[in-house]
């Protein structure tokens, strides 16, 4: 009987073209899933002379994506999930913003999170993400898009709530995700 790797040669494709179909699958998935996550599971918050937002919930599958999966799959689910949502209702002009900041957020978790499970790990990758979160923001929202450093302030406990509420979700939810793949996958 032959293995599924030369099944796969004989018909015409490399396993290899599986694995990259795979993590294209992936990351289209997680995009998908955190631009979901951003536009229609959110509360929208009101200008108080700053820009007002959402809190959303499209940290959720960013961090998730980040960790389990790694720093690309991560980073292409905050910056184009996150940068899609800006630009498709209306935000268009913190696209650029969203687009590096969460680009990087899960980048960053991704690459403190490889190869570590430690609950500890992964609770300190996302409040990395944070202060690039709150740092990306500020500087945008004040200097930037010109709105001054009093209305970047007002923005930041939103962002603190935003993130938080997502780290409380995927720390519940991460290991039993995690347990979830590794079955599959074997």
């Amino acid at each position: 009987m032959e293995n599924t790797e030369n099944r796969a040669q004989t018909r015409g494709y490399a396993s290899s073209d599986r694995s990259t179909a795979k993590q294209i699958t992936l990351d289209a998935m997680f995009v998908a899933l955190t631009l979901i996550f951003t536009a229609f599971v959110n509360i929208k918050i009101p200008s108080f002379g700053g820009a007002g937002g959402l809190i959303h919930l499209g940290n959720v599958p960013l961090f998730v994506a980040a960790i389990l999966f790694g720093r690309r799959t991560g980073a292409l689910a905050g910056a184009l999930g996150m940068g899609l949502f800006d630009i498709l209702s209306g935000w268009a002009a913190w696209a650029p913003c969203t687009i590096i900041t969460c680009g990087l957020m899960g980048f960053v978790v991704g690459v403190i999170c490889t190869n570590r499970k430690s609950i500890v790990i992964r609770g300190f990758a996302m409040l990395v993400a944070l202060a690039i979160k709150l740092a990306g923001y500020f500087v945008f929202e004040s200097f930037v898009f010109g709105s001054g450093v009093a209305a970047a302030v007002k923005s930041i406990p939103g962002n603190i709530i935003q993130v938080s509420m997502a780290m409380i979700i995927v720390l519940i939810i991460i290991e039993p995700l995690d347990r979830g793949i590794r079955a599959i996958e074997r």
